[in-house]
């Protein structure tokens, strides 16, 4: 999918959040593959064109961030200069190759899982305000205020027309 570039406001970066709902505990043999590449996947976040910042704990990864009651729930959340890098990054790094195969380890998530939205470039957005995001994009649909890879001229801002 070729991503319209115009629909990048100026002077924001764009934020993302997504959430998934593991099949078992990392602990679990089932999720062995995919914990034992979270540092190499996290490691090419940080490298890639476009990469600001992401949530992390001590650890290096959000995986011990409890954001929701099932601890199975897992949160990620970062900041990127645009759609396509973003982009680029989801599909078409060694994390495309793990997103391609999520069912092994995630279960299909009953609800939206992923939203985007415009953030000026000093902005750190928070889990509650990525779950907010999530929130209004199921109970609103696509707009400026949170959108998708599936519409994302949809991230123009409100008064860009």
């Amino acid at each position: 999918m070729k991503i319209d570039s115009s629909a990048h406001p100026p002077d924001y970066y764009l934020a993302q959040i997504n959430v998934a709902l593991m099949k078992a505990p990392l602990t679990d043999p089932i999720m062995a593959e995919f914990a034992a590449a979270l540092d190499q996947v996290n490691a090419i976040a940080d490298q890639s064109p476009g990469f600001v910042w992401r949530l992390q704990t001590s650890s290096g990864n959000a995986t011990d961030i409890q954001a929701y009651a099932d601890p199975r729930m897992l949160v990620n959340l970062s900041v990127w200069r645009s759609i396509e890098q973003l982009q680029h990054y989801v599909y078409k790094s060694l994390h495309g190759d793990f997103f391609v195969r999520r069912r092994q380890w995630f279960e299909k998530y009953q609800g939206e899982h992923f939203a985007m939205w415009w953030v000026p470039p000093d902005h750190r957005p928070t889990v509650e305000e990525g779950k907010a995001k999530l929130e209004y994009l199921e109970l609103h649909g696509e707009s400026p205020d949170a959108f998708t890879f599936a519409n994302p001229s949809m991230g123009r801002m409100k008064d860009e027309g």
